[in-house]
């Protein structure tokens, strides 16, 4: 069996490590020679085998306790290649001789990472559902392409399982899965709060001075909201059942912020009229 130090391969000066210790180091080594900032790199590239190979053995307890007879016996008494005959290997662990056999445990199946992606989709796509195909670089530095079904509703956050498609598995073991989290963005009309949207209407001063009936887009259409007697800017009328889909049947509500709205020129009549209701009024907003 061909002797490499697993823990030198981790930045690891010790074997008196936990398995969490032994973790933290396999992430940072993973990510030093990951081919997507090697590229071209063949040593790199060999390199992340023997890491990915070091993790495999020193993550499992059974299998570190075997491999820590050997580093330990390999670093302490190193100039000791015989004694009576015999491999200095094999006087410690007899169950590993030098004819390059591993123990069978070193060959248990062992489930691949699963790898995490995120994708931004549009509001109304959300809202609807889609099948949407998304180009990934794999862990060998190739592009592939996936078919993602994003369903209708899908919420803010959500992640997608795509089984299989994550990184290999080891000694026959399942390939891991890739997880797509859903980044939904806000459109022009329309922001996502939760299950709710929320969104600006506009009104003119005569409009939110007298109220009116007025049309509003939704999402999925229009609806004729009631605008009260003398609504005020920031003030927000809530409509039921016309927001974003709750992921139990139903909807949220739509939130419609008021924002009025002044003329930036005005014809001679309008003009006529303003100054005639500016000599007329008594209402001044500043005593407000």
């Amino acid at each position: 069996m061909k002797y490499k130090d697993y823990y030198k391969l981790l930045g690891l000066e010790t074997s008196r490590v936990s398995i969490e210790e032994v973790k933290s180091a396999y992430r940072a080594a993973a990510k030093k020679y990951h081919p997507d900032l090697n590229i071209g790199d063949s040593l790199a590239e060999e390199r992340i085998k023997d890491v990915n190979e070091a993790y495999r053995i020193l993550s499992v307890p059974a299998t570190k306790r075997k491999y820590d007879r050997i580093w330990n016996s390999r670093n302490n008494i190193r100039n000791y290649q015989n004694i009576k005959g015999k491999n200095i290997f094999s006087m410690f662990l007899g169950e590993i001789e030098d004819n390059g056999k591993e123990d069978v445990d070193t060959k248990k199946q062992i489930k691949g990472e699963n790898i995490e992606t995120e994708i931004k989709v549009s509001l109304e796509d959300a809202f609807y559902g889609l099948e949407k195909k998304i180009s990934l670089r794999t862990i060998e530095g190739n592009m592939k392409t996936f078919s993602v079904k994003i369903p209708e509703g899908i919420m803010n956050g959500e992640k997608i399982r795509l089984m299989g498609q994550g990184k290999k598995g080891s000694n026959g073991g399942k390939n891991g899965d890739l997880f797509i989290k859903i980044d939904i963005e806000n459109s022009n009309d329309f922001k996502l709060n939760g299950s709710d949207l929320c969104t600006d209407l506009k009104l003119s001063p005569w409009e939110a001075a007298l109220g009116t009936r007025v049309d509003v887009r939704t999402i999925d259409g229009e609806t004729k909201v009631y605008i009260p007697q003398g609504i005020q800017s920031g003030e927000k009328i809530k409509i039921p059942n016309k927001g974003y889909k709750d992921g139990k049947g139903g909807r949220g509500d739509l939130v419609a912020e008021v924002k009025i709205m002044v003329p930036k020129s005005l014809e001679l009549k309008e003009k006529e009229m303003y100054e005639k209701l500016k000599e007329m009024s008594r209402f001044n907003p500043r005593n407000y």
